[in-house]
């Protein structure tokens, strides 16, 4: 009996000895390195270090790597420069402010993935990771205060001069639309995030000025939900329906004195009818007044469409779908929007780029709207076929 006993203590001794010694040789051969050979080469080899300084004696290549400029480069390093600093260590040679830009940049303008970034500038995935989302979020935080100010009543009424120019549409705050941001399917999501398109996203709604700059954004809705929602649960939706945008009094058109009509966005059916929002006459019409007024509207509304075909060929991250989860996806979303601002305001745009746009619409059912907006687009209307507001090539593009 007591050998019996002997033998049992001996067989779960021996069991656990070796489920041990498995566990060892188990985390000896996930950590094989300390630090891998080939990530040791970072500073010899890596993508930065061995392509960077050339670059720069070259600008239009470092344009077309980097997606802007030298000079809007060296602007942008020293506005995030303080919150990419990172200590010395003694074990190893921290990652410059420069380098972790460069890398944000590149995974920005090509959407390759962490693996693949990994070969180029030879830091590790996980660490890679972590440099996308703080460069991502310390970008959002500093250039959203330069480049994307909550508007005032001056702002307001410079946008709505630019639209008037540009445009021919007066009273105009902004050109609204929402896209779908594709992402891979979050971990126990749902369907909350699967869209009518049959793949999941996460919702852009930008409000966009005539100059092709987004003045406010609302990112994170669920793919799930369309453009009257995503609007009406977005800070600028309920700002809007509050009266806390600061939107100037209404107005008389130009050319007349009376009726004083009020400030409106333009957005597509999706979005609700209201006095500060447009949207076109829906269905096949034949009234010709009705016909001009979907054409003006469609040459203001063009400025939105055009945004986000410049943003989408310029961070090429928005041609695929992300494969990350969606706070992250969130933060990287927000910081290409104002660097589309900053780099917009400083080098411009190339024309080819507003004609194609592979971010995908939001498609969502019409919205009824109150008796109040259908008020204004009448008198919109009224007013685009009248002397003062006819522009001479509107009858040939109905």
């Amino acid at each position: 009996m007591e050998a019996d006993l002997a033998a049992v203590f001996f067989l779960v001794y021996l069991y656990f000895y070796l489920l041990e010694k498995d566990k060892q040789e188990r985390a000896a051969a996930a950590r094989k390195y300390w630090v891998h050979p080939l990530t040791d080469q970072r500073l010899r080899n890596g993508q930065f270090h061995v392509l960077y300084g050339e670059l720069r004696n070259y600008p239009d290549k470092f344009f077309k790597y980097f997606r802007m400029s030298i000079a809007s480069f060296d602007e942008l390093l020293s506005i995030v420069k303080t919150g990419l600093c990172r200590a010395q260590s003694l074990m190893r040679v921290s990652i410059s402010p420069e380098e972790r830009l460069c890398v944000t940049l590149r995974f920005l303008a090509t959407g390759q993935s962490f693996a693949s970034l990994y070969f180029q500038f030879l830091i590790g995935r996980s660490t890679i990771s972590n440099i996308v989302r703080e460069t991502c979020q310390i970008i959002w935080t500093e250039l959203q205060r330069i480049v994307m100010p909550p508007p005032n009543e001056n702002a307001w009424h410079t946008i709505a001069e630019d639209f008037y120019k540009h445009t021919n549409f007066p009273n105009c705050l902004g050109a609204l639309d929402g896209k779908h941001i594709r992402v891979t399917m979050p971990f126990k999501s749902g369907s909350k995030y699967f869209n009518y398109k049959k793949y999941f996203s996460v919702v852009l709604l930008a409000s966009v000025d005539a100059n092709y700059c987004f003045t406010i954004i609302d990112v994170g809705s669920y793919g799930s939900t369309g453009d009257a929602s995503a609007f009406r649960h977005s800070a600028l939706g309920r700002r809007l329906s509050e009266g806390s945008l600061g939107i100037p009094l209404p107005r008389p058109l130009p050319g007349t004195t009376a009726p004083s009509l009020p400030y409106v966005f333009v957005g597509d059916e999706a979005f609700g009818l209201t006095e500060n929002i447009m949207r076109p006459y829906p269905g096949s019409q034949r009234a010709i007044e009705k016909r001009v007024f979907n054409y003006r509207l469609s040459r203001a509304r063009r400025m939105v469409e055009c945004a986000f075909g410049i943003l989408s060929n310029k961070w090429r991250v928005f041609h695929t779908s992300i494969q990350l989860e969606p706070q992250f996806v969130d933060i990287i979303i927000k910081a290409c929007c104002v660097l589309h601002n900053f780099v917009r305001l400083r080098d411009g745009y190339h024309f080819q780029d507003t004609l194609t746009d592979d971010i995908p619409d939001i498609d969502w059912a019409p919205v009824r709207g109150p008796t109040g907006g259908m008020r204004v687009r009448d008198q919109f209307a009224n007013y685009f076929m009248s002397p003062d507001g006819a522009i001479p090539w509107q009858l040939n593009r109905i």
